[in-house]
């Protein structure tokens, strides 16, 4: 799947966010295990609620940390995608 500033992703409906108190970081949970989430992946998840466009997602972030992340955004998304754990709403 090719994804663009304007696809709008959303979490598999089996995958959630979570916080591991164990490991204490953000996890992103599905059947078949964990993804271990940076401050940066979860701020991005957090904000795939199938409403916003990845161009919002970046916008929002862009502001949060003061460059261009659009790039790094669909590059991001797009791995989790490639593992099925977003869809494109």
């Amino acid at each position: 799947m090719t994804l663009t500033a304007t696809s709008v992703p959303v979490l598999w409906r089996l995958a959630r966010l979570e916080f591991d108190p164990v490991r204490k970081q953000r996890v992103l949970l599905y059947p078949e295990g964990v993804v271990l989430l940076n401050d940066t992946g979860a701020a991005i998840l957090d904000l795939c609620d199938g409403r916003r466009s990845i161009g919002d997602v970046a916008t929002i972030l862009g502001e949060r940390y003061h460059r261009e992340v659009v790039d790094d955004v669909i590059e991001y998304l797009s791995r989790l995608a490639d593992q099925e754990l977003i869809r494109v709403a």
